[in-house]
C-alpha cells in the first residue's frame, strides 16, 4: 500500500536571521523569521509525512507557542516527523521539493541539502529532490520578502 503527502510552509524574510534551507544554513543577507529555525524545506517535507499518514501538520506536534521549540533545529523536528511515520508502519520512498525564492542561488547548495535530508531519513540523496523557482520579481517572493517551499512524499507499507 501507498500514500501520497503534501506540505507547503512559508516564512517572511528579513535581515539579521539565518537562511536555513533542507538543513544547510545558506549565506544570505537575509533569513527566515520563525520560533525554530525556520527552514522552510524541511517544515514543508514534516507535513508532507505527517498528512501521508493523517498525523496533522507540524505546528500539531511542534507549536511556536511552545518554548521547547525556540531555535529548534528542523532536522531533529524532520527525524521526530519521520519517527511517527515509522510507528505506523510506513517508509519513504521518495520526497520531491521545490523552493520558490528570488534569491540566493539555490544550485549551487542543491547536492550539500540532499545530502544533510538524506542522512536525517536514512535514504539515499538521489531519492530528495530539490528545485528552486523565483517569481520573476513578482509578489512577496519576488521582492524578496519571504520564502516558499513545497514538498511532496511517497511513503509505502513494510
Amino acid at each position: 500500500m501507498f500514500r501520497i503527502g503534501q506540505g507547503i510552509d512559508f516564512h517572511r524574510l528579513e535581515s539579521g536571521h539565518d537562511l536555513w534551507l533542507g538543513g544547510v544554513k545558506i549565506p544570505h543577507s537575509k533569513g527566515c523569521v520563525a520560533h525554530s529555525d525556520g527552514d522552510v524545506l524541511l517544515h514543508a517535507i514534516c507535513d508532507a509525512l505527517l498528512g501521508a499518514v493523517s498525523l496533522g501538520d507540524i505546528g500539531h506536534h511542534f507549536p511556536d507557542t511552545d518554548p521547547a521549540y525556540k531555535n529548534a533545529d528542523s532536522k531533529v523536528l524532520l527525524q521526530r516527523c519521520y519517527s511517527l511515520v515509522r510507528e505506523k508502519g510506513y517508509w519513504l520512498v521518495n520526497v520531491d521539493s521545490t523552493l520558490l525564492l528570488q534569491a540566493p542561488k539555490i544550485s549551487p547548495h542543491v547536492a550539500q541539502m540532499q545530502a544533510a535530508i538524506a542522512e536525517v531519513l536514512h535514504m539515499e540523496s538521489d531519492d530528495i529532490s530539490i528545485k528552486a523557482t523565483t517569481a520573476e520579481q513578482m509578489s512577496f517572493i519576488g521582492r524578496e520578502e519571504g520564502v516558499v517551499a513545497t514538498a511532496t512524499v511517497l511513503l509505502q507499507k513494510y
